[in-house]
């Protein structure tokens, strides 16, 4: 049988119960925490690639993309309360549904993360070439040095994207080195965040240029355009998922929470809410300005975002100026209506707070792989910890160089899109094992109960399930492909190689050193 592996939750729980964490946290303080996690990448970077999809019904995506984000987040409490250590949803899986189904979750994440590095690393190059070089410096990037190549979505003339394939190996190699972020500095990009986005709120909705006429019409690729179009408000919605995932580390701060049972509800969907309200008010502000209709095919649906059509379309100098044809989609805007010197400004602060998002992203990518190599699922090489750097300095390397091509070759768009399907395929299985639970274990400590389980988690898989569907075909299709791949790993090697089949189930609390071992007994152990 191939799901007859569990992990034995007291082992797992084990090391929570030794290293538990003292509750500080309130609502408000959850909440802002939450803002400043969410707000990031996917509001600085796919504005326009949103607005290609669904034009003016950009704002509708982003209200869709947080529902379904508010349903998955309250299930992802519960578990992440309960089950407070390395993993994520990777150890969540593992000790409900068995060592086959946490394999495809693992290897989901690993694709998440490392793609996500991929795609922010392209959204800083936009602001750093546009804003750094072009605005401050006065140089003009090469367009052979600008962008990826024609043909997998980049730009004419394009063939390598320079400056994200150096961004994304600078941040690696600090990874590698032990370089983490100051709680203070972080707080300081934070406020550099909110404060440029309110400035763009601001200034856009009092502007003289804004027209509501911009707004027609509203839905111009309608609500849904099919399954596998990747086009209309569900399919944009899809895409921009991307702009709102930060609220997985809210969820995971509930063991540090004061009254969880109440607290947790109010940070998450309080932070939730705030940054839906605010993402709809910045897409406002840009379409109501300079317009965001996307740009038609021949046969009346938009070009997909990412593709080489597109990328043709707006060499051309009737769409030079279009949002949805902007690296730098805010400063952008700002530009065109007469506030160049706060669009500047603002593509400062995007080029100052994204390399801390990649470093997050890079950082969680290289513990998933971690945990999997020590749980003897991958080569327990990749575990590897420097003797100096104290980090594992084998698969953050490893990463690092992956993330890094990904960045230097392909587009934005077509990145966050694939990132989001192993997202939506995590969550999915993460409500999946939260209503498992509460029928195995139903009496284990729970400092957070996700409300109305019987709705909330059927929602999610719903939820997650429907915007999976309404990626780009392409989109989908790497997941299977993925997961082939995974599959054949597994019972060409993870699985002969397993801890937990050997017999051994390890409990390490951190990269340095195993604290527990617990043996199980196991047809494989026994052999």
């Amino acid at each position: 049988m191939i799901f007859d592996r569990v992990k034995p939750l007291d082992a797992i729980l084990a090391t929570a119960a030794k290293k538990s964490l003292h509750r500080t946290l309130g609502a408000w303080q959850l909440m802002l925490f939450g803002i400043g996690c969410i707000i990031g990448t996917g509001i600085f970077v796919l504005t326009a690639a949103g607005a290609q999809k669904a034009g003016p019904g950009l704002m509708l995506a982003f209200v869709i993309a947080g529902l379904v984000c508010v349903v998955a987040a309250l299930c992802y409490a519960e578990i992440a309360a309960m089950i407070p250590v390395a993993g994520s949803a990777y150890t969540y899986s593992y000790a409900t549904m068995g060592e086959f189904l946490a394999w495809t979750v693992g290897w989901a994440l690993v694709l998440e993360y490392a793609i996500a590095a991929s795609a922010v690393s392209v959204g800083w190059s936009g602001y750093f070439a546009g804003t750094i070089l072009n605005e401050f410096l006065g140089i003009e990037l090469p367009q052979w040095l600008a962008a990826g190549p024609l043909v997998l979505g980049g730009e004419p003339g394009g063939f390598i994207n320079l400056p994200a394939l150096v961004i994304a190996l600078l941040v690696t190699w600090l990874l590698m080195i032990g370089t983490s972020e100051s709680a203070k500095v972080n707080a300081v990009l934070v406020a550099i965040k909110v404060a440029a986005l309110t400035a763009f709120i601001g200034l856009t909705l009092t502007s003289a240029y804004f027209d509501p006429d911009q707004f027609n019409p509203f839905l111009p690729a309608g609500v849904f355009g099919g399954f596998g179009s990747g086009v209309g408000a569900v399919g944009a919605a899809a895409t921009i998922f991307f702009a709102y995932v930060g609220f997985d580390a809210v969820s995971t701060a509930a063991e540090e929470t004061k009254n969880p049972q109440r607290n947790v509800p109010i940070g998450l969907v309080g932070s939730l809410l705030f940054c839906t309200l605010f993402y709809i008010l910045v897409a406002a502000g840009a379409i109501g300005t300079i317009g965001g209709q996307p740009i038609m095919g021949p046969n009346g649906v938009p070009f997909p975002a990412g593709s080489e059509e597109l990328a043709r379309q707006c060499a051309m100098a009737e769409y030079s100026a279009a949002l949805v044809c902007s690296d730098e989609a805010l400063a952008h805007v700002l530009r065109q209506i007469g506030f160049s010197g706060i669009g500047n400004m603002l593509g400062i602060a995007a080029f100052l707070a994204l390399p801390s998002v990649i470093l997050v992203l890079l950082f969680a990518q290289t513990r998933i792989f971690f945990v999997m190599s020590r749980d003897g699922l991958l080569p327990e090489g990749l575990s590897k910890v420097h003797p100096k750097w104290k980090t594992p300095y084998v698969v953050t390397a490893i990463t690092g160089v992956i993330v890094a091509i990904g960045a230097a070759f392909l587009p934005v768009g077509q990145l966050a899109d694939i990132a989001n399907a192993g997202t939506l395929y995590a969550f999915l299985m993460v409500a999946v094992a939260v209503m498992l639970l509460r029928k195995t274990s139903p009496d284990r400590k729970r400092d957070f109960r996700t409300p109305m389980l019987w709705l909330v988690g059927p929602a999610t898989i719903f939820g997650c399930a429907f915007l999976f569907l309404n990626l780009p075909l392409e989109a989908m299709l790497v997941l299977p492909i993925w997961s082939v791949i995974g599959v054949v790993i597994y019972f060409g090697y993870s699985r002969g190689n397993s801890h937990l089949g050997r017999g051994i189930v390890e409990v390490v609390d951190d990269i340095e050193g195993v604290e527990h071992a617990f043996p199980i007994d196991t047809p494989e152990s026994r052999d």
